[in-house]
């Protein structure tokens, strides 16, 4: 009736496609960016930015803004549809930002879709626009240090797929950690190396003197010398506030001789000003997002700042009535998302006192709604805070981030303080990204870690003080194939080894389910995330003239077995499948809570998933064994026994869920 509700989205908004503006198919698609690079080649190329009168601009629409604002869930369907309008509408953009970060994981984890298949898709559709990637350095596109030759190809196959900007930045502007990555894209035929020094602190403040603006300088001419085609500022959380831009990059312009890309996020509120600041400084190249996905812990508002240069020599060579029409498109397809569109938090001036990233603002939130702290979120913030001075004030961007926020919900989900942490009399199970934070896996940062948070952490563990991909072994590509191949039951290609040595877990997961239900890419979001309705009738195109009608008439009552009969046409021949309803399970038998005056209770401080069990009914456990690890929301706890004893019941098994104040163990 169009008022009905299908899982939180109206059925009107469900039928109602998003409207694609009219581009004339029959016109050649224009030179672009990327025309040029490949006409002059990289050195001619950046001498031209560096005179280029107007302020380019990129495009985070297609990456980081709907990573900060929906949790990385936008479809490469949706990005096809609006991609043939950019590149004959747009091509006066510099770059559309539009791969990399968290959307490798999350594509395949949640989308079950394949990340190269988007790029490939995407290059051919807008062969015209510098494509641009977040790389994390020796993480790649992972949360931990990978192997250098697992580096090494992961960027030669994305240059031969369709990057062109490499994005690379340490998560504690750790250079060594950032040369391999570096020389990989230097190596490729005409990718550019666009190193990004990470911005924290405040150059304004002269009490903060370990990110003051000599810091930042310094870093960037070590970022030139190393061979850097161009300079980021990578402003994740928001931090450089208008002023701060401005004179930094005043000062850049005058102490390194590569263009300047600034990329912020506006969780303050106030970071157009901080590009329109640093234009006057004549910044090169700023970050920005459509309308729709602007703002808050996304980017400042492209439309907007684009039309404020109006009458101004910076003014971008971009049609704001095209963009707005691209706008309109945006806004519909958020429509769509809804179930992701996390809560609005209103920035307020604690933002510079915790300077948590704009992307993982959000998600933190999510993540402490998740574990029963929503009502604690102002002490989760401070916590925050607080963490990062007790590992010694360091940068706070993936992974390190994830660190900090894990710990940071780790304490007030135990009521610790940093006083308890550093208490050598309390056995603590630490986030297992901590571990490897302060073991020295994700590099180091200006003067170490302080030493009293390395003994707690890491008991008697060694740290390691190395760049952590020198003593990793190379990954052996022969054995992944041999794996992958057992999985598909064919011969994997490059792309598909990589996925798997990256995520293995997740692409073992995602790859199964290709093989079930093939490639649901092409399915429309709404069917994909809501389900077709009875009686609705969609074509899906498999291939290149190859179209499916599909109409839904109804479904089985439940079958004994627990499986249901779906009938619908398929072209308009009746069909019907047999498939089992998840909703039908037996439910499990409930887990009994714990008794926090009951010292021989281990219970979970927090939902997730029981990942191993390393003890069983029987064993002698000491002080400080471990005794299994949790999951929850990607944050992986060890539980370590806090004495001696005897394991009397185990009341878990590895992949149960369990929730907050279950009780896990029994040590007498």
């Amino acid at each position: 009736n169009g008022n009905k509700s299908v899982k939180g989205m109206p059925v009107a908004t469900r039928r109602r496609p998003a409207p694609i503006p009219k581009v004339d198919q029959q016109q050649p698609i224009p030179a672009g960016t990327r025309t040029k690079l490949l006409e002059i080649g990289r050195p001619k190329f950046i001498q031209w930015i560096k005179d280029h009168k107007q302020l380019l601009v990129t495009d985070t629409t297609f990456r980081d803004a709907h990573q900060s604002i929906l949790a990385t869930r936008m479809r490469t369907f949706d990005m096809l549809q609006i991609a043939d309008v950019y590149a004959r509408e747009c091509a006066g953009m510099f770059s559309l930002e539009m791969w990399g970060g968290a959307t490798f994981d999350t594509s395949m984890r949640f989308l079950k879709e394949c990340p190269w298949d988007r790029l490939s898709q995407m290059r051919e559709k807008v062969p015209n626009i510098l494509f641009q990637m977040l790389l994390r350095a020796s993480s790649v596109v992972g949360y931990s240090n990978y192997p250098d030759n697992i580096v090494k190809e992961f960027v030669k196959e994305s240059a031969a797929c369709g990057i062109d900007v490499f994005r690379v930045f340490d998560a504690l502007n750790w250079v060594p950690n950032m040369r391999v990555a570096m020389d990989a894209v230097q190596e490729t035929s005409h990718g550019l190396c666009e190193a990004a020094i990470c911005y924290t602190g405040d150059i304004l403040n002269p009490q903060r003197t370990k990110y003051n603006l000599k810091y930042y300088v310094e870093l960037a001419k070590e970022l030139e010398k190393a061979g850097a085609h161009i300079l980021a500022i990578k402003d994740m959380a928001g931090l450089c506030k208008p002023a701060a831009a401005e004179l930094l990059v005043k000062t850049l312009k005058q102490e390194v001789g590569i263009p300047i890309h600034f990329h912020t996020h506006d969780t303050a509120g106030i970071q157009a000003a901080a590009i329109l600041n640093a234009a006057k400084e004549h910044l090169d190249i700023a970050d920005m997002a459509m309308a729709p996905f602007s703002g808050g812990t996304s980017q400042p508002n492209m439309n907007t700042i684009i039309e404020s240069l109006r009458f101004t020599e910076r003014l971008p060579e971009l049609d704001t009535k095209k963009l707005d029409e691209i706008a309109c498109y945006w806004q519909a397809v958020r429509e769509f998302y809804k179930p992701y569109d996390g809560d609005l938090l209103p920035a307020t001036s604690d933002l510079y006192q915790h300077e948590m990233p704009g992307g993982q603002y959000t998600n933190l939130y999510q993540q402490a709604k998740a574990v029963g702290l929503a009502d604690r979120w102002s002490e989760v913030c401070q916590t925050y805070a607080d963490v990062n001075q007790l590992f010694g004030d360091i940068v706070k961007v993936t992974p390190t981030s994830k660190a900090v926020g894990d710990m940071a919900l780790f304490m007030v989900a135990n009521n610790l303080t940093t006083l308890d942490v550093l208490d050598d009399k309390r056995e603590l199970a630490f986030p297992a990204s901590v571990i490897d934070l302060i073991g020295g896996m994700m590099g180091q940062p200006p003067g170490g870690f302080p030493a009293n948070v390395k003994s707690r952490v890491l008991r008697d563990k060694p740290d390691m003080l190395q760049r952590p991909g020198e003593l990793l072994p190379p990954a052996d590509f022969e054995a992944a194939k041999q794996t992958v191949q057992k999985i598909f039951g064919r011969e994997p290609n490059h792309r598909k080894l990589l996925s798997f040595l990256l995520y293995d877990k997740v692409y073992e997961e995602f790859a199964r389910h290709q093989v079930q239900y093939s490639d649901v890419s092409i399915l429309p979001t709404p069917v994909f995330l809501y389900g077709i309705l009875t009686g609705e009738e969609l074509s899906i195109d498999i291939e290149q003239g190859k179209t499916l009608i599909i109409k839904f008439l109804t479904i089985s009552d439940p079958h004994p077995d627990g499986t249901r009969t779906v009938f619908f046409e398929l072209n308009g021949q009746p069909r019907d499948v047999t498939i089992r309803d998840a909703s039908l399970k037996a439910i499990e038998s409930a887990i009994p809570k714990a008794d926090a005056g009951n010292k021989a209770h281990i219970g979970s401080s927090m939902p997730g998933m029981v990942v191993s069990v390393s003890v069983k009914m029987g064993d002698v456990v000491t002080k400080g064994q471990k005794l299994l690890t949790l999951e929850a929301m990607k944050m992986t706890s060890t539980i370590y026994s806090e004495k001696e004893g005897t394991v009397t019941k185990v009341h878990i098994a590895t992949g149960q869920q369990v929730e907050a104040g279950d009780l896990l163990l029994v040590i007498e």
